[in-house]
């Protein structure tokens, strides 16, 4: 899986942006979480299912608090670590978070229609 790196909350808007264009799906990883590694994993060995389906952003969280805070907040999200949103439309139309990430479960989320 080729990620884009989200390093800075003037991102935020640009992906808001782009997601009217293109569902984008943001892991939230912490790099001193192992299950963090896992879902991380489960996401790259079942990345076929998403493949060009959706843009995929990667944030560092140990690095990049302050991004994960104001995603919480362009998005009216609990912070969680590890976590997904998916964004369509400008909104987060789906999340999840520790071992509950799965690819097919965002596949699944894909299908349902944005108003």
């Amino acid at each position: 899986m080729k990620w884009n790196f989200l390093e800075s909350i003037e991102q935020i808007d640009v992906i808001r942006n782009l997601s009217h264009k293109k569902p984008i799906l943001i892991f939230k990883h912490s790099t001193r979480c192992s299950i963090s590694t896992i879902a991380l994993h489960r996401l790259d060995s079942d990345w076929s299912i998403l493949n060009r389906k959706v843009e995929p952003f990667f944030l560092d969280l140990i690095a990049n608090r302050d991004i994960s805070d104001a995603i919480a907040n362009a998005f009216s999200v609990a912070h969680e670590s590890p976590q997904v949103l998916l964004l369509r439309s400008g909104e987060c139309t789906f999340e999840s978070s520790h071992l509950d990430i799965q690819a097919d479960e965002i596949h699944e989320a894909l299908s349902y229609k944005v108003f």
